[in-house]
């Protein structure tokens, strides 16, 4: 399994992100000739080469010319997107980022999601940037992202809205759920940006991952720390234990007064929110009245948005919440050609294969046949 891992020992921004995806590997070419078929004019984009602190790593700079419109909608920057001839899958993630920015301005500032404009994302260098990354991790195409725990810097930052406190209001929004930690920097380590990258790309927060390291690359930030270099580093890699780490959140309640029907709307809506897994299991509560435990495992980043269904879908008056470490098993999901069709299969690190039930459950379905024959007819595709 291809890993890629954000080392963000000194936080991370748009810029420092691409330029370290042209250090890894990414062609410069292949990077100019993908951002032209966005239309965007009267820009350049200056890559060059430095170092930090003694560390040789990549830096980039984009050049607007004096006629460029600064402030964008979001709806203008999703319409170019759309419309532009980007493969889909960079398409994807530019949106996936965007999006997410531009709602994390909308609860900070108050306004609707369409009318949304600011120069951080409305900049031009802010949107090659972000569909820069997106070209980049879809050349990699590395089937597991996991990040280091985000340093947040203190002070204040000068921005269209003024003078703002570090970390900024929508660095935080973005960041809900997701593990920080303060460090004694005066200076802003994580944008907006950045913050975004993480939170859409990255599949959790992990310490450095058991891999066969193939690939270095960093990425330069525009600021000089005496205590650190101000680099991102990206490690591209093979995963080489029996099993990954990581971390989740699990999210639990008490419940004694609901009604049971309402239990499978419940697990529905949270597995549609994102969680990992559901569970339900009976308890003894006080005055001896029977009840249910909810356990939710979830992305540390989809915490908050699974303890709001959780209080907005279920009876309980409260919700706790703790994150724990996580081992589990490479895994990829593959299609097979059965005689009834296509199947999804799971294959995992030991090579286990496990026929996906809802594809079986379907074709059993629709040809009105056993399900236990397609189950068989997809096992036996094994390698």
């Amino acid at each position: 399994m291809k890993i890629l891992y954000f080392d963000c020992f000194s936080g991370i921004s748009g810029d420092m992100t691409l330029a370290a995806l042209l250090n890894l590997g990414l062609p410069e070419e292949k990077l100019r000739l993908d951002l032209a078929k966005l239309g965007l004019k009267n820009y350049s984009l200056n890559i060059f080469q430095g170092s930090r602190h003694g560390i040789a790593a990549a830096g980039l700079e984009v050049k607007v010319g004096p006629r460029e419109e600064h402030h964008r909608h979001f709806s203008d920057i999703r319409n170019m997107i759309e419309s532009s001839s980007l493969e889909p899958g960079v398409k994807k993630i530019c949106l996936e980022i965007f999006q997410c920015l531009a709602e994390a301005e909308s609860r900070v500032h108050s306004q609707k999601l369409e009318e949304v404009h600011f120069h951080e994302v409305g900049a031009v260098d802010s949107i090659v940037d972000i569909v820069g990354t997106a070209i980049g991790i879809d050349y990699f195409q590395p089937e597991k992202i996991f990040s280091s725990e985000l340093p947040m810097g203190r002070g204040f930052v000068q921005c269209q809205h003024g003078r703002l406190p570090l970390p900024a209001p929508a660095t935080l929004e973005i960041l809900k759920g997701y593990p920080v930690k303060s460090v004694e920097v005066d200076g802003e380590l994580v944008t907006p940006t950045g913050a975004a990258i993480v939170a859409k790309l990255s599949s959790g927060v992990s310490s450095f991952p058991v891999m066969a390291v193939e690939k270095i690359g960093y990425g330069m930030g525009k600021k000089e720390f005496p205590d650190r270099p101000n680099l991102l580093r990206l490690v591209l890699g093979e995963a080489t234990a029996a099993y990954l780490a990581d971390r989740v959140i699990i999210l639990e309640a008490n419940i004694d007064d609901m009604n049971p029907e309402f239990y499978d709307y419940l697990m529905e809506r949270l597995f549609e929110g994102g969680a990992l897994d559901v569970s339900l299991n009976p308890l003894l509560m006080k005055k001896n009245r029977p009840g249910t435990l909810l356990r939710v495992i979830g992305e540390e980043r989809d915490a908050e948005a699974l303890s709001e269904l959780i209080l907005r879908e279920s009876t309980t008056l409260g919700v706790r919440s703790y994150a724990v470490g996580r081992k589990k098993l490479p895994r990829e999901v593959r299609e097979v050609e059965t005689k009834y069709g296509k199947i999804r299969v799971k294959i995992s690190g030991d090579q286990r294969f496990q026929p996906e039930y809802e594809d079986c459950k379907r074709i059993a379905l629709d040809r009105g046949i056993p399900l236990q024959e397609v189950y068989r007819e997809a096992l036996k595709k094994k390698e």
